[in-house]
């Protein structure tokens, strides 16, 4: 029986192979057997994608219009379908975009609930 090498971020010598990747059950970590790297990821980490409804790509200083109304917590305003939103930011968080949308101040949006102009 060949001996495994230990996980390389926690030090674990409980690690078991799995078509030609090696796997972590304590920390759930994964590399490859040929590399030595991480499993799937290259050297330097990957840039989210953030996409809108209809799949385009959006990046920081867009302009986008919302598709749906959409009802503020906290208030009784209403977002309505249409509304254009210039000049986005985006974040890493629960709602992908912060914006100032006219009429209602500083918010958050997801990015599900609007389109690329």
């Amino acid at each position: 029986m060949s001996a495994l090498p230990p996980c390389p971020q926690c030090h674990s010598e409980f690690t078991y192979e799995d078509g030609g990747v090696f796997i972590c059950p304590e920390c759930a970590h994964e590399w490859s057997a040929q590399s030595g790297t991480q499993a799937g990821a290259s050297a330097e980490p990957a840039a989210k994608v953030y996409r809108d409804s209809a799949g385009n790509i959006l990046q920081d200083g867009d302009t986008v219009t919302v598709i749906k109304d959409l009802k503020l917590k906290g208030s009784g305003g209403v977002i309505k379908m249409g509304t254009k939103v210039k000049n986005i930011r985006l974040v890493d968080s629960d709602h992908d975009i912060d914006c100032k949308v006219d009429g209602f101040g500083a918010m958050s949006l997801k990015s599900e609930f609007v389109k690329k102009a």
